[in-house]
């Protein structure tokens, strides 16, 4: 998994991760590591990223293979020039 950056338009943190074979890239809400419901900080977000790194590859991978990952992680959406 590579985190690529922030993303301020989307409100969300650009990662890329191999799917069978081909790099697919997504937005993952940085709401999903806010406590309070404010945008978190760039380190509170990698944090957050870092704890939920098996999660978010398991959300991804889901998306790309056509399938609806479980609530919160429903709401990461992939990049669709990174679409397989």
């Amino acid at each position: 998994m590579e985190i690529m950056g922030r993303d301020i338009y989307h409100e969300s943190y650009r990662i890329a991760l191999d799917v069978d074979g081909a790099r697919v890239t997504a937005h993952v809400p940085e709401h999903l590591f806010s406590d309070h419901g404010e945008r978190p900080s760039h380190q509170a977000a990698y944090e957050g990223i870092a704890r939920s790194r098996a999660r978010i590859e398991q959300a991804i991978t889901q998306l790309a293979r056509g399938h609806q990952p479980k609530p919160p992680f429903d709401t990461i959406h992939l990049i669709p020039s990174s679409c397989p």
